[in-house]
Formats: structure tokens, C-alpha cells, sequence
């Protein structure tokens, strides 16, 4: 290894990279670009969910029972419908997604200690968004249900806290730990990090080498003295440098303007992208070694990156509801080792003593990408 010739490729690759904008704006513009707009989109969080209320009663009990989904955070009350004919174009055209349905002789019934049903219609095009909206409402009904049966108790002569008592001594506590508020964005916004490094480095990296094909000034290397792996290392660490800085500025994105927590260690973290990114520069120095086109090489960049960091990375789906085939092919992508660290700096405040094993992996993978990297790279024209 001659570090003169590696500083020469070095100083060319980065010389090609300044003096094309369009290159530049790629490099350094689309990820902070594509991190706002990712973030800001896919929040899973389920509120405002809008919804109207058919009341057949007309009553201070119905009404009551009502006003316990008006005031909730959760829901958008959109008004009373007196029509039931109406529910299913507010449904189809989406104007709302719950319609609760209390019936008539809402609180005679209540008042007799007679089981009474109310219904509630769900939009289920989105399925996940449904249980959960569903889950708001069985909660809410659940509350005023054990409100109904204190009231009943104590004018029964029992006091409140024998009320309490026959209503069961079984509770449920729950505390969500890491993420307290259970704000979606404080894990998306973070894995939004992972996905980014994931797409650009690979695709930057892959189109630059081809770009020297199709331009063919390859072809002064071919006649250079410079090595295979003088090349390829010449181009892997101007785009991993590139991807260091983005994952920098990234990582603020998260925390000062998505406002995710960080708990961990900043150098760990430095550390882990470090790696990370030579990984993912690995997959297009790979990449390159096959194609001959630009645009070949972003298809196939796109298709073997986006993927695996969208569906097998824990970014939407756990890896625990996965089938052992989907878990196979999640182990033996980068995306998810890294998107564990992150979740371990971000949110838990771990370092590398619990997520070794991560690191250890995605620095076995720029090894092994390198080193399919460079058997594959000839410095011969190829027919």
C-alpha cells in the first residue's frame, strides 16, 4: 500500500465530488433533506382521530358518557348525526374514521342494572390505526363502566373505599420505560438516522465508479500503477468521510429538532456510525463491480439498501413478529445491527458493553464488502 498514490486518489475523487454541484447537493444537501422529510411523515402516533356520535337518548346520562370521548386528546369530535343513513358516506370519503352509536333508553337501562350495548363503527382500511383507535375506546368505556359501578355501590350504603374493595383488590399498572410519553417520533426520527446512511453513502459511492466506466476515464487507472486496493480505498474514504459528516448533522436533526432524547455516549456513537458507514460505502463499492450503467447502479443501489432498512431493520415491525425465514434475512442485514445501536444510544443509554455484538457485526461486514469489493474489481477493461 502506497500512501502517496492512495492521497492522489484520495485528492481526484474528492476534486470530482466538489466540482460537480449536482454531486455535491447529493452528498451533502438530500440527507438532512430526506431526514425532515421522513420524520415529519411517518408519525405513528394515533390522535385527533375524527368522529361523530349518533345519540338516540338524548339524555344527561348519554350525554355524560358522550363528553368522555369529546374531552379526550385522541379524538376529533366532528358534531352529533342525527341521520344514520349518513354513516356510510362519512366513512367511504374518509371525513371520519369512528362513529359511536349509543341507543335508545341509554339510561333507563343503566338506571335498571340492564346490560346495554354501544356501538361503534371503525374505519378498518388502516388497520393498525383501528385497533388502536379501538383500544382508546374500549379503555374509555372500561373507566366510565367502573364509574358507574362505584356510584351504584356507594348509594347502596357502601363507602367509597368499600366500593373500591368490591369492585376487586386486582390492578394494572402500567409504566412505559425509555420513551415515558410514547411519542412515535422519539424512536422514528432516531431509525430515520439508520435509513438515511443506508441509502445515500451506497449510492453516491456505486454512481461515482460507474460514472468513471461510462466516461471511461477508468482507463487511466487500468494504465496507472496504482492498485486494486489503492482504488478502491481511495474511493471508499472520501464517501465514508461524507457520510461521518451527515451522520453528524443527522444526529443533531434528531435531537434538537425532532427533539428525541439522547442518552447515551456522543463517541460511541461517532464510533458506531464510523463503522456503519464503511459498511454501507462497502455496498457500493460492491454494487459498482457489476453494473455498467448510472442508472443500473441506483436501481440496484435502491433495491438492495432501501429494502432491508424499511422492512427487516425494526424501524416499522418488531423483529419478534417476524417468521423465522423474515429473521434470517433481518440478522444478515446491516440496517438492523445498526438500528439496535441506535436504539441502545438514543433511548436506553447503553454503550458498547451491551452492543458489542452489533458493532462487532457491522465491522465483520465492511470486511467482508471490501474484500468482495476488491476480488471482484480487475484493473482490465471489461468486454
Amino acid at each position: 500500500m502506497n500512501l502517496t498514490r492512495l492521497a492522489a486518489v484520495i485528492a481526484k475523487e474528492w476534486a470530482e465530488i466538489t466540482r460537480d454541484r449536482l454531486f455535491l447537493g447529493l452528498a451533502f444537501v438530500v440527507p438532512p433533506v430526506l431526514m425532515l422529510v421522513f420524520g415529519l411523515g411517518m408519525n405513528l402516533d394515533v390522535e385527533n382521530i375524527p368522529f361523530v356520535i349518533v345519540d338516540h337518548d338524548h339524555t344527561p346520562q348519554s350525554r355524560e358518557y358522550a363528553y368522555r370521548m369529546i374531552d379526550s386528546r385522541y379524538f376529533d369530535f366532528k358534531g352529533y348525526l342525527n341521520d344514520e343513513h349518513q354513516i356510510p358516506r362519512l366513512l367511504s370519503r374518509g371525513a371520519v374514521r369512528a362513529i359511536v352509536v349509543i341507543p335508545d333508553k341509554f339510561e333507563e337501562d343503566l338506571a335498571a342494572g340492564h346490560a346495554v350495548t354501544v356501538q361503534t363503527l371503525m374505519d378498518g382500511s388502516f388497520p393498525l390505526r383501528a385497533n388502536i383507535a379501538r383500544g382508546y375506546i374500549g379503555a374509555i368505556n372500561a373507566y366510565y363502566t367502573q364509574e358507574l359501578i362505584a356510584k351504584r355501590l356507594t348509594t347502596a350504603g357502601f363507602s367509597q373505599k368499600q366500593a373500591r374493595q368490591q369492585m376487586g383488590n386486582l390492578r394494572l399498572e402500567m409504566r412505559m420505560l425509555y420513551n415515558q410519553s410514547g411519542k412515535s417520533i422519539w424512536s422514528m426520527a432516531p431509525k430515520m438516522v439508520m435509513m438515511v446512511l443506508m441509502m445515500t453513502p451506497p449510492l453516491l459511492t456505486a454512481v461515482s465508479l460507474v460514472r468513471e466506466k461510462e466516461r471511461g476515464s477508468i482507463l487511466n487507472i487500468y494504465a496507472s500503477t496504482v492498485t486494486r486496493g489503492e482504488f478502491l480505498l481511495g474511493k471508499w474514504l472520501p464517501y465514508a468521510g461524507i457520510s461521518m459528516v451527515n451522520g453528524v448533522l443527522l444526529w443533531a436533526l434528531a435531537v434538537f429538532y425532532f427533539q428525541a432524547p439522547f442518552k447515551g455516549s456522543f463517541g460511541f456513537y461517532l464510533l458506531a456510525t464510523f463503522i456503519y458507514s464503511f459498511t454501507t460505502t462497502g455496498i457500493g463499492l460492491l454494487v459498482s463491480s457489476f453494473v455498467k450503467t448510472q442508472i443500473a447502479a441506483v436501481v440496484m443501489t435502491m433495491v438492495v439498501t432501501l429494502v432491508p432498512a424499511i422492512l427487516f431493520s425494526g424501524m416499522l415491525f418488531p423483529l419478534s413478529s417476524m417468521g423465522p425465514q423474515a429473521q434470517v434475512i433481518a440478522y444478515l442485514a446491516p440496517a438492523m445491527h445498526y438500528a439496535r445501536i441506535i436504539d441502545g444510544t438514543f433511548m436506553k443509554g447503553v454503550g458498547l458493553d451491551k452492543l458489542w455484538p452489533s458493532v462487532l457485526s457491522l465491522l465483520l461486514y465492511a470486511v467482508v464488502l471490501f474484500s468482495l469489493a476488491y476480488y471482484f474489481f480487475t484493473k482490465r477493461p471489461q468486454e
